[in-house]
């Protein structure tokens, strides 16, 4: 018989986040088509930036979860869309980077890992990463 597990707990991005990087790639193309005048330079350059957005989005939805704690360890996205399982005896610590930039503060989990060094912003975790971490640390046995 097993022993019981915590329930397993996920953050994802939000699903606003993707639809708002299509709908600016599609913007992107509308203002090149307006704009270029037989320019295909602008244009070219319009394409090349929704392309970019439209990748970006793409990530969105191929991994929109970007973590996730159990009872056995923590998951994380790895590259473009893998994952990779941290147990929970490799985690060495769990902290939140607060930093301001421009008059704006901005937070970051980091999830260290010895080897690697995971980094999760707010829009990475649809919630802020104050609450993350104390979540992360609560469900560590």
């Amino acid at each position: 018989m097993h022993p019981p597990s915590s329930p397993a707990r996920q953050w994802r991005v939000s699903p606003a986040l993707p639809a708002a990087k299509l709908a600016a790639a599609l913007g992107l193309v509308a203002l090149g088509l307006l704009l270029a005048a037989g320019d295909p330079v602008q244009l070219v350059l319009a394409l090349a930036a929704a392309v970019g957005l439209v990748g970006w989005a793409a990530r969105d939805l191929l991994a929109p979860v970007r973590l996730a704690a159990d009872a056995a360890g923590i998951t994380v996205v790895r590259g473009y869309a893998g994952r990779r399982h941290l147990p929970w005896d490799a985690v060495e610590a769990i902290t939140v980077d607060r930093r301001t930039r421009f008059g704006l503060s901005g937070e970051t989990l980091e999830i260290d890992a010895g080897e690697t060094l995971h980094l999760l912003g707010r829009a990475d975790l649809g919630a802020p990463p104050t609450e993350v971490a104390e979540s992360l640390r609560a469900a560590r046995p």
